[in-house]
């Protein structure tokens, strides 16, 4: 069985609220309704989401198709970048390309990307581990963390390459559960059919 990772989709952007307090807009709910209807998201029997609010408006939608409760875990959210608080989105980028490429050194007060890859690869393994491999699951989440845990599952050293693509998130990279082997790249999440 399959296991994926799911990254929230479009949000909307307010300067003026903490970013893990930001919701989907309207293309991003579009998006995750879209692939709710989906048949691989009706054959899963976990959704677990980080705290985050547009994660679990995702998860939720998912988690409805599925018939299923969305469970959260704390120690899957974002990287912590309220250090520097919000940034205008070409600031934003350039500063993510620092934190990729500087994995054990903190821009400007943000959680460095070794320690924020070893939060979400331990979280998920935990769930992992008691997890019945039968049995699909979704893990919803942040892009960047999402980035930092597929290096981890394919042995690859923390890089921006391993990101996924423009286009403000919504997509998902695919697992097998038997051996946690990464099984899919970054594909858009309502266009990945499963495996």
């Amino acid at each position: 069985m399959f296991g994926v990772y799911v990254t929230h989709p479009q949000v909307q952007i307010d300067p003026d609220v903490p970013v893990p307090q930001w919701g989907l807009s309207a293309v991003g709910r579009e998006r995750a309704v879209i692939t709710a209807a989906l048949p691989w998201v009706r054959s899963l029997g976990r959704v677990v989401s980080s705290d985050e609010t547009k994660a679990i408006e995702t998860a939720q939608l998912l988690a409805d198709a599925a018939g299923v409760t969305v469970e959260i875990h704390h120690d899957m959210g974002e990287n912590d970048r309220s250090a520097t608080g919000f940034l205008p989105p070409p600031e934003f980028e350039k500063a993510a390309d620092w934190f990729f490429a500087n994995p054990t050194e903190s821009f400007k007060g943000w959680e460095r990307a070794v320690d924020a890859q070893a939060r979400i690869s331990s979280a998920v393994s935990r769930v992992l581990d008691s997890h019945d491999p039968k049995v699909p699951i979704a893990f919803v989440g942040h892009g960047g963390v999402g980035t930092l845990l597929k290096c981890r599952l394919t042995g690859a050293p923390i890089s921006r390459a391993a990101d996924q693509k423009g286009g403000g998130g919504g997509n998902v990279f695919a697992f097998r559960l038997a051996d946690r082997t990464v099984a899919c790249d970054w594909t858009a999440m309502e266009h990945w059919q499963g495996i």
